[in-house]
């Protein structure tokens, strides 16, 4: 097995425990981290498990989830609080500025400490887009349509996650609000101005600059711009995010696995090509999501290409990808459950969170 400086695969697993193939790849140097779903969880007690034998193999991967509240919230039950979606704090915001924030940063803390009470290192939120009403894929996960608003609201609620000890992760870069598209299935495509989105949509990630430890970017194409998507493009991710606007944190791509991560300068590719394109336009890490499932064919391609890709100098292995990466990990003591439900920190964000 040859060794790397650079982890930058973040892949998943089927089922509620480790098979001897997740722990095969999870114990690969290329892994950097997993993502969770639905389907990885029964309950608390599970869950903890899993998390505890996944740092068992290498404590160092990073444990990730999609959890932001409202629809997308991976774990619901056994004592884990539903949490609002975004637009509901952008609506409190039109009656109360000041409880709008002071609530997302109690939404923040909540949602990342049950996260740690039950070992996971990280969630992938808050969305950053602007609501247009359009985007069906959006919609309701949105704070609103001012980027001023989504920026306050945003950087308190990402002041709620850093309280639990959670990094955060502004998506999907500069904006996927506009389009009604949804990059799953299709490839959307955004024919508006560089100084358009930059004003508008992309506008929070220069004025987050400073807070955001993560950013994810978009898989839709803005042609006036580049004629690759997002997440595949040199000119927004290395010149713009980083150059122009400043962000110095861990990029990630969007799921590699979705419609709009399949075709790049018109062309077909495979996992490993998109995973190589995304590393090479400046991601530090790149998701494969659901193809776990059955016996993970696509998991194990992805590692092999990646790998013979890294020997022969089509990506490079960068020393500062992973030192973004290990920063994403948390640095203090998470509160145990039943700790966390008496812990005064606790019990008073849950009272400031609408609608719980």
């Amino acid at each position: 097995m040859f060794t790397t400086q650079h982890a930058p695969l973040i892949i998943d697993i089927a089922g509620l425990k480790l098979t001897k193939d997740d722990r095969r790849r999870l114990a690969n140097p290329l892994t950097g981290g997993i993502i969770l779903f639905g389907r990885n969880w029964k309950d608390r007690q599970q869950l903890a498990k899993l998390c505890a034998e996944i740092k068992s193999i290498r404590d160092d991967l990073l444990i990730c989830v999609d959890h932001e509240g409202g629809r997308v919230q991976r774990f619901r039950t056994d004592g884990f609080t539903h949490l609002p979606p975004m637009r509901a704090l952008g609506q409190l915001w039109m009656e109360d500025q000041m409880a709008a924030t002071n609530a997302a940063t109690a939404c923040g803390y909540v949602l990342g400490a049950e996260l740690r009470a039950c070992g996971v290192d990280f969630s992938f939120t808050p969305v950053l887009d602007l609501d247009y009403g359009e985007s069906s894929v959006i919609g309701d996960r949105a704070f609103g349509r001012d980027p001023r608003v989504v920026s306050l609201l945003a950087k308190s609620l990402m002041h709620g996650l850093l309280q639990s000890g959670l990094a955060n992760c502004g998506k999907h870069f500069p904006g996927h609000g506009f389009v009604k598209a949804d990059s799953h299935t299709e490839i959307p495509v955004d024919t508006r101005t560089l100084k358009a989105i930059l004003k508008d949509d992309a506008a929070p990630y220069d004025w987050l600059n400073t807070t955001l430890t993560s950013v994810m970017p978009a898989h839709v194409i803005y042609p006036k711009v580049d004629a690759r998507p997002a997440g595949f493009s040199e000119k927004w991710l290395t010149f713009i995010l980083r150059g122009q606007l400043g962000f110095g944190g861990a990029i990630f791509s969007d799921d590699l696995s979705m419609e709009g991560a399949r075709l790049i300068d018109g062309q077909q590719v495979s996992h490993t090509q998109a995973a190589m394109a995304a590393l090479n336009a400046g991601c530090d890490m790149v998701l494969l999501c659901n193809q776990s499932v059955g016996k993970g064919k696509p998991v194990d391609e992805l590692l092999d290409g990646m790998a013979e890709a890294l020997l022969n100098g089509q990506w490079e292995a960068l020393e500062s990808s992973e030192t973004r990466r290990l920063a994403l990990l948390p640095t203090t003591p998470a509160h145990e459950w039943h700790e966390l439900m008496l812990h005064p920190a606790y019990m008073h964000a849950m009272s400031l969170i609408p609608g719980v």
